[in-house]
């Protein structure tokens, strides 16, 4: 049997799920997490969950929250829906948690819902796509700290290419076969035809594809200018590492993802732009540096710059759980997230702020980045453009 213990979680535990007593769990907040810690999604989805579990451990350091510590127990889904239905059972109805968060690909979404809903439990989405059910009115059980949701993403990034084009755009599309990025995608090709863009190709690629090559051969046959690719990021950077090796020389745009600034380094290309609504760490903001020294004193399997989005998900949790006080249930709990803003200190444009009925955010900020040459360093394309959310 594995050891069991608050608040940290050894690298090896996060592969096989951090298992808890019921004795340490009557004295601290609960709080259970299911994600693709393994698997071709993991380098999107784990990182999240590593960085919730460096700024815990930093809380607990602390004395916790209101007095009380958190223990995170932690399963491993490989973004597999059956197996995120089992761990979302068990975390509700064997460990108790008080809130449930999600990492991991849109095909789990389903079943982790239905478990939630059953439960009454909050549902929070982190480094996971927000769902439309965040979106003003809410779903009552449905939160997301996410940076990436869909239709404003859409919206900005279509916006962008037709400021930054200089000809007339044929546009190519890239979505991984699951929901959301599918439904992104199709969104998208939509939009486009609003502001004068042709859609020339729609790749939907399989999330176990060995070989990108035959979707970038019809990206390029179809005489794509641009390619926007809204999907995990191993879609992403393979579609287009298909398309430069079959010598397509467009501009290709795609999801920040948080691999995309270590990405973006190796690359070196500076017609690969990502859009997102993280800062990047090459900003050096006083909060980058403060994530640097935490997770340079933790067990750490990810480096700090993918840390932001499980960073933003601790900010959350802390607020929620002092709102709440001890001790917290999940009614309690819901409760107080109905009620966070949350100053992300840069890492994002604006606040975490929600409401009774928007469980996303008030105002949603993008920024551009890609890489110039000359200065031989990532840079920013296109600062803060905000969006509300209605």
């Amino acid at each position: 049997m594995a050891k069991r213990f608050p608040g940290a979680i050894s690298a090896a535990l996060l592969a096989m799920g951090a298992m808890i007593a019921a004795a340490d769990a009557q004295d601290a907040y609960v709080v259970g997490v299911t994600g693709a810690l393994t698997g071709p999604p993991a380098s999107t989805n784990a990182p999240p969950i590593e960085g919730l579990r460096v700024y815990v451990e930093r809380l607990n350091a602390a004395g916790g929250v209101n007095g009380k510590k958190i223990t995170l127990i932690v399963l491993d889904d490989q973004a597999e829906p059956s197996k995120a239905a089992a761990n979302a059972k068990r975390l509700l109805t064997q460990d108790n948690v008080s809130l449930l968060i999600l990492s991991s690909l849109s095909s789990t979404y389903a079943p982790v819902v239905a478990e939630s809903k059953r439960a009454n439990v909050p549902l929070m989405f982190m480094g996971a796509v927000c769902p439309k059910e965040v979106y003003p009115p809410a779903d009552a059980l449905e939160f997301c700290t996410t940076a990436y949701a869909g239709g404003y993403d859409s919206r900005a990034t279509l916006a962008f290419i037709k400021e930054t084009a200089k000809a007339p755009v044929r546009l190519g599309l890239v979505a991984m076969a699951i929901p959301l990025s599918r439904g992104e995608i199709d969104y998208a090709e939509e939009q486009a035809k609003t502001i004068g863009m042709t859609s020339v190709d729609k790749e939907v690629i399989p999330p176990p594809t060995a070989d990108y090559t035959p979707f970038a051969t019809k990206l390029k046959e179809a005489n794509a200018s641009w390619v926007f690719s809204w999907a995990p990021w191993v879609t992403q950077v393979r579609t287009f590492e298909a398309l430069r090796r079959l010598a397509w020389a467009g501009d290709y745009i795609s999801w920040a993802h948080i691999e995309a600034e270590g990405e973006l380094a190796r690359l070196k290309d500076p017609k690969l732009y990502v859009i997102g609504a993280n800062s990047l760490f090459q900003d050096d903001l006083p909060v980058h540096r403060e994530i640097i020294e935490e997770v340079k004193k933790s067990s750490a399997r990810y480096p700090a710059q993918q840390m932001t989005e499980g960073w933003i998900g601790g900010l959350v949790l802390e607020a929620a759980l002092k709102s709440a006080g001890w001790p917290a249930d999940a009614v309690k709990l819901r409760a107080a997230l109905e009620n966070v803003k949350v100053d992300t200190k840069g890492l994002r444009g604006g606040p975490i702020e929600w409401t009774r009925d928007n469980h996303f955010r008030a105002r949603q900020y993008y920024r551009v980045y890609r890489w110039d040459d000359a200065r031989s360093a990532i840079v920013q394309a296109k600062d803060w453009v905000g969006y509300d959310v209605k």
